[in-house]
């Protein structure tokens, strides 16, 4: 068991450097789009403050190639000095002298948010150079940025080795929520997964068909296990090895007594037609593109939702961002925000597709992380958790 910041016993006065994941949508006038990430960081930055400690703030955005003012933290110090009661301020580097001069002037409970992390080469590289540098300006680190978790990141994996450490609430809360989901599942269990490479979904299909009992697959890798079984896809190019890996899903889900669910019909356009326009057919054929499941499938799926105990999701069933082929996704989002059994959404698409719908609230624990909540799913731990202090019992 991590050690929380329930168990850090001193924070009066300690500077602590705080990893948390503020990577969330920004427009070009500046503007969250959506502030989720934010809004759940802020019971561990309050906390903290409360305890009378220097906060200090480390966060990445996107995933710039040197300085970029467009990918600044700035916006999203604003919005916290809006939120959280302490005094908030904003710096616009990560290490050097402006930035010890800053922390030094803080006062107790202050906090101050650093500027985008991955504006340094060192951090995405791990470079332990770079990381000793971040590390010399604090006493402890607090980990509560899930969402990278997974990535072995300076300010992550590469401070946590150099300083007292522990996890903080939201990181607390997702480790829990995901351990609990895969320990102890309730039954019928059911998978519903999407998106579009399945040679990258590999680990976590093998993983699903071990614990789940059905599993509902749309999104574009779904064309691979429709062409395992022989039907066309199309225009639809589907490499031969994602074709094999589609088969091998289906006959391991056979040998272990376990239900796969493909689309039964396809919401294409014909490219031929001029104008383009969508049609719902049950067989693709030569000269159409499939870009989201069709309605019947849509109910198929959904019975299937209806009657678990359990659901997971990721992946959208479509080209959801089209607002033509946004039917699929958006119908599945409901059937899982209508469903009695536990709801548990994790993946920055499908999180970000919840969130647009308006079914958010209606989702028993939406997860912050995307690559992370799989990955912690496929293997039980992630890297920046495994450097974190034990619990002294």
């Amino acid at each position: 068991m991590k050690r929380t910041i329930r168990d850090l016993a001193e924070l009066q006065g300690k500077v602590v450097l705080c990893r948390v994941e503020f990577n969330v949508p920004i427009d070009e006038a500046g503007r969250i789009l959506d502030a989720t990430r934010i809004i759940k960081a802020i019971p561990t930055i309050e906390y903290l403050s409360q305890k009378g400690a220097k906060v200090v703030l480390l966060s990445h955005l996107g995933r710039p190639n040197g300085y970029d003012i467009r990918q600044s933290l700035w916006p999203i110090a604003v919005l916290l000095m809006k939120k959280i009661k302490a005094s908030v301020t904003f710096c616009n580097s990560v290490i050097g002298d402006e930035v010890k001069d800053r922390i030094n002037a803080m006062k107790n409970g202050d906090v101050l948010l650093l500027e985008n992390v991955r504006f340094y080469k060192g951090e995405s590289e791990c470079d332990m150079k770079f990381a000793k540098q971040i590390a010399s300006l604090g006493q402890i680190f607090v980990d509560d940025a899930f969402g990278v978790a997974h990535r072995e990141n300076a300010s992550n994996f590469g401070v946590a080795r150099l300083l007292p450490n522990a996890i903080g609430f939201l990181m607390e809360k997702e480790l829990n929520a995901l351990t609990t989901f895969m320990e102890k599942p309730k039954r019928p269990f059911v998978a519903v997964l999407g998106g579009s490479k399945v040679e990258s979904k590999i680990k976590i299909l093998n993983r699903f068909i071990e614990v789940a009992d059905v599993l509902l697959i749309g999104g574009a890798m779904a064309y691979a296990f429709v062409s395992a079984q022989g039907k066309s896809t199309g225009l639809l190019n589907i490499q031969r090895e994602n074709v094999e890996i589609a088969k091998g899903i289906l006959e391991k889900a056979q040998a272990l007594g376990k239900k796969i669910l493909l689309p039964v019909d396809h919401a294409c356009v014909r490219e031929s037609d001029p104008k383009k326009n969508v049609i719902i057919v049950e067989n693709i054929v030569k000269d159409m593109i499939g870009y989201d499941i069709g309605p019947k499938t849509v109910r198929l799926f959904s019975d299937e939702i209806a009657k678990a105990g359990q659901i997971f999701w990721n992946g959208p069933m479509g080209w959801y961002e089209n607002s033509r082929f946004i039917k699929g996704t958006k119908g599945i989002a409901e059937a899982i925000a209508q469903a009695k059994g536990y709801t548990l959404v994790g993946g920055g698409d499908t999180a970000a597709a919840v969130n647009s719908f308006g079914f958010a609230k209606k989702i028993d624990y939406l997860s912050t992380g995307g690559g992370a909540t799989m990955k912690f799913i496929e293997n039980g731990s992630l890297p920046a958790i495994d450097v974190i202090q034990e619990k002294y019992i």
